[in-house]
This record gives structure tokens, sequence and C-alpha cells, in this order.
């Protein structure tokens, strides 16, 4: 059987690119609803920033232990 195409390296850059799709999209929805809550009434919009904040380095945090685990691990 001929070979076509050979995976050369390591294979955890391929599994994190996977993996930072995950993050990609809720970074996307949190500000997505956000930007919905502060359209549905601006007067909130002070009040509910800390908390797309907090979202987005959950989210971060998440992304960033997947890269590690992926040097670790990989």
């Amino acid at each position: 059987m001929e070979l076509i195409a050979a995976v050369e390296g390591s294979t955890a850059a391929i599994g994190y690119g996977l993996a930072a799709i995950g993050p990609g999209i809720g970074v996307g929805l949190v500000f997505a609803a956000y930007i919905q809550s502060t359209a549905r009434q601006p007067e909130s919009s002070r009040m509910t920033l800390p908390y797309v904040w907090i979202g987005f380095a959950v989210i971060e945090a998440l992304a960033l232990l997947g890269i590690a685990f992926g040097f670790v691990f990989g």
C-alpha cells in the first residue's frame, strides 16, 4: 500500500488548533449577549460590563490551559 500523506512533528498543535474553536465561539457568544442586552437596556451597560470581562477571562483561561496541556502531554 502506498503512503499518500504523512503527519510529521507534534500533533499537539493540530489538537490545540481544533480545541481553540470552542473558546472562540464562547467569546463571541459572551460579547454578542452583552451587545444585545445593551441594545435592549442601554442604562444597564455599566452594570453588566464586569460580568462580560469575567466571562471573557474564564473562557480565555480554559484556552490557555488547553495549550499548556498540549505542550505537557504532547
